[in-house]
């Protein structure tokens, strides 16, 4: 039960609790209470459970009135997240750990997901890890399958817990977190579930996992031994059959994946254990699998980097060629195969995602609808427009009813629009805080806002590039939009991949393209930014 991202069909009535629970992690508190305010789709509580902390956590909740702090003596992460999940009264509810952060859209990811699979008892997305440095890792997103129960068996598709929207009732409904676990309660929880619920998942980036040497998850043996106890509860009765493969394989998979992190982790390195240590330790745990892991360590330094490439293509991995192996092919040029985007091939494939993106916020486009340089968005995708407007600085445009720049004052009338849609113009306005500034005066309270930018793209050809100023990124237009709109009020996101982005900048069409390739979203490869702003009804 996969999905992709999209906001069209949020149910409003959907309320959510998010529960953050802490101990001795004052320190990082603030980020995770401030990730959750910041969200697209309000929290409609914020519970922050301290679980017998002696570093204040008290003076930081002090700061941001909506929060409720809950104390208790010191009972384990377990204890701490049934406390919140008892408190709270919301539909749904998101556990964060005060260590880690939300993404903007996450609760909004979460409900939209929940509103495709309503008899879900939980849904998820995607996460980064990120350091002291803040340095991001790629994106960590795992498909849960036609049958998420195996899928758990075979291992934890989900890795972190903060990117999860439970069903609050289901989650009570199943005995809450288990207490007696002192490690892998999460993965103890998604397999209970998904014996008695679907599980659903979608492709959004909504969540960010601190590396600071202190988690949990360094400490591998001790890991080991929980998670194959977790997984011994859940030992099928048969000797046979697709559910005891899967779970010999998540039984294997564990101990090949902990047993490595012993040796050769991270957690090992920091912990600055004799190397003969850490093999007795392994060897204690599997003999077996301790000497595959130092075989195949020693084999990863000798052999040459391109014996180690065809080896990994023979297991069927799709693993990045060896430095000088690299094939061109049809890209070995120094001028792309389309100089137009693709219009001259077909369809551009920033356009997949600026439809995409209209397209899930139809609902907006009603009342008094303006766009620029035609109304083919609205025309297309509008759901009630009484009145439509274009807007273009060309006097010669037989479509424009309203001429001028758009970052110049009075040009467009004040809280005169329901909607504005806005495709791929900023860029082509040097003043682009007085633009954004003059679309929050036309709207009228209650209007919406939106607009797409280009993020990694060429620009126009020849002379028609010099009014092409500007290309963002989400940073840029978080920070630029609320500004404006207030910070509650805008939702940014960005889209695309390296695969969309190598073959926008190409001019490659979407017609000689993998289509489902383009709904895996890497924000680190931004060829659109959308933005959905809404102006405040008040104030």
């Amino acid at each position: 039960m996969n999905t992709t991202l999209s906001c069209a069909n949020l149910d409003p009535a959907g309320s959510v609790a998010v529960v953050i629970t802490t101990y001795n992690h004052a320190a990082f508190l603030d980020d995770a209470i401030r990730s959750v305010l910041c969200q697209s789709a309000p929290a409609h509580e914020i519970i922050v459970v301290d679980d017998g902390s002696t570093d204040h956590p008290e003076t930081v909740v002090s700061r941001y009135s909506p929060v409720r702090l809950i104390r208790q003596k010191n009972q384990g992460l377990s204890a701490a997240r049934n406390t919140g999940l008892k408190a709270a009264v919301s539909d749904k509810i998101v556990f964060l750990d005060a260590d880690d952060r939300l993404c903007r859209c996450a609760i909004e990811a979460g409900l939209e997901c929940f509103f495709a699979h309503p008899d879900a008892g939980l849904v998820y997305g995607g996460y980064r890890e990120f350091d002291a440095g803040c340095k991001m890792s790629e994106p960590i997103v795992r498909d849960i399958g036609p049958n998420p129960h195996l899928a758990f068996l075979r291992g934890n598709v989900i890795g972190m817990n903060g990117t999860v929207l439970f069903d609050r009732r289901r989650v009570l409904d199943a005995g809450g977190f288990d207490v007696t676990l002192p490690r892998c309660e999460d993965y103890d929880v998604y397999l209970r579930m998904s014996r008695i619920h679907p599980v659903a998942n979608h492709h959004g980036i909504v969540a960010e996992y601190r590396r600071h040497g202190n988690n949990m998850s360094y400490k591998s043996l001790e890991m080991l031994h929980w998670v194959q106890r977790v997984l011994e509860r859940y030992r099928p009765p048969n000797g046979s059959g697709p559910a005891v493969a899967a779970w010999r394989r998540g039984r294997a998979g564990w101990r090949f994946y902990y047993l490595w992190e012993t040796l050769f982790g991270e957690g090992a390195n920091r912990e600055h254990r004799p190397m003969l240590q850490r093999i007795a330790d392994a060897m204690r745990e599997s003999p077996t699998v301790t000497v595959f892991q130092l075989t195949r360590r020693f084999l990863q330094r000798i052999l040459p980097p391109g014996v180690k490439y065809m080896l990994k293509r023979l297991r069927g991995l799709r693993p990045p060629p060896p430095l000088k192996r690299v094939r061109f092919g049809h890209f070995d040029r120094i001028t792309p195969i389309s100089p137009n985007f693709g219009y001259d091939r077909g369809t551009p494939v920033d356009r997949y995602y600026i439809e995409a993106f209209v397209a899930a916020h139809r609902k907006d486009i009603q009342g008094r609808a303006l766009e620029v340089d035609d109304a083919l968005y609205c025309r297309q995708f509008g759901t009630g427009i009484v009145q439509q407007d274009v807007l273009d600085i060309r006097a010669d445009n037989p479509r424009a009813t309203i001429v001028g720049d758009l970052s110049v004052a009075g040009v467009l009338p004040q809280e005169a629009f329901d909607c504005l849609v806005v495709t791929q113009t900023l860029q082509l306005i040097y003043d682009m805080p007085a633009a954004v500034t003059e679309m929050y005066r036309a709207l009228k309270p209650g209007g919406v806002l939106l607009l797409t930018c280009p993020g990694i793209t060429q620009t126009y050809p020849g002379n028609m590039g010099e009014n092409w100023f500007w290309s963002l990124t989400r940073a840029a237009a978080e920070s630029l939009f609320s500004g404006v709109f207030g910070a509650t009020n805008v939702a940014v996101e960005a889209r695309g991949n390296v695969y969309a982005a190598v073959c926008f900048l190409e001019g490659l069409a979407l017609e000689e393209m993998d289509a489902a390739k383009l709904d895996v979203l890497d924000t680190a490869y931004p060829v659109i930014i959308t933005v959905r702003a809404v102006k405040p009804k008040e104030g």
